[in-house]
């Protein structure tokens, strides 16, 4: 790699990335504005928000509340730096589970029992999305011997039309991820969904200016995520992103949030089902190619 591609790849995680979460987030509430026949916010709402938290008092609860979210951030935008330079997969994904915990932990600290309740949901909501994760890393891993991204240059077809389960699976993930009905346990990024914030309850002023920065980071970064299952055309696997946004969003307007129970018993069953059923078609077809 180029020192000009690597400066490239810099300047997209670190100001291309951010702007293009920031229209997410915007486009957004716009969307589920509409589909609820409301007017709703401007597309760059989420930049005025954020620029008003910004200005607001550092008012914090317990002292290492701020520290956990440093390494939220930290490792949010270390992810993303890892995906957009095609580094190991599986070592992203353990990268960016580590952001998660720091975000459960910076919530458990302030001692609030909203906090505490939404950090113990999104622990089960872990439980529920980490094994899916983990066999489309697999799965990757199967199909190309590597776990390594650029690796996926040198396949013959697209991860779509060997792992289309996997896709499926991973699209339930992304309601998860994207904390989007029915599966939006520890909290919820609009206000007509609760009142009390969840997980994000006793943040405020300039750490939740942070947490908001680094869901803009994590939009583009599960955005980037399903771009893998096309990564050999740009504008295919762009479509797919897109269509996992939307996606995401229709299904967070049409449904009613469920119980943690619910979201155990369905992603342990039918998600995780459809991707060991993709894993064993593959393992049972690079079977019988080499038996032939």
């Amino acid at each position: 790699m180029s020192i000009q591609e690597i400066i490239i790849r810099t300047l997209i995680v670190l100001i291309v990335a951010p702007i293009l979460g920031c229209i997410m987030s915007g486009v957004d509430r716009r969307v589920s504005a509409h589909l609820q026949s409301r007017v709703g916010p401007p597309l760059l709402q989420p930049w005025y928000d954020f620029r008003k938290l910004m200005s607001k008092e550092n008012v914090v609860v317990n002292k290492f509340q701020n520290l956990y979210i440093v390494f939220y951030f930290a490792f949010i935008l270390l992810s993303l730096f890892m995906l957009v330079f095609e580094m190991d997969l599986l070592m992203i994904i353990f990268v960016y589970t580590i952001a998660n915990v720091a975000l459960i932990l910076a919530s458990m600290s302030t001692g609030s029992p909203y906090s505490r309740i939404g950090a113990s949901r999104e622990v089960v909501a872990m439980l529920a999305y980490e094994p899916v994760l983990i066999f489309f890393v697999v799965g990757m891993y199967m199909l190309t011997g590597s776990f390594n991204i650029a690796s996926l240059n040198n396949t013959p077809g697209p991860l779509l039309t060997k792992l289309p389960l996997i896709f499926v699976a991973m699209l339930f993930i992304m309601i998860i991820k994207f904390k989007k009905s029915p599966f939006d346990l520890s909290a919820s990024h609009h206000a007509h969904q609760e009142l009390v914030k969840g997980m994000f309850t006793d943040f405020s002023g300039p750490t939740m200016a942070a947490i908001e920065f680094s869901h803009w980071y994590e939009y583009v970064f599960l955005s980037g995520i399903m771009f893998l299952f096309w990564k050999q055309n740009i504008v295919i696997g762009t479509l797919l992103s897109l269509f996992t946004f939307f996606f995401v969003i229709v299904v967070d307007n049409i449904s009613a949030r469920l119980s943690w129970k619910w979201l155990i018993k369905f992603t342990w069953t039918v998600v995780i089902g459809l991707s060991v059923i993709n894993i064993l078609f593959i393992y049972f077809y690079n079977l019988k190619l080499l038996k032939i």
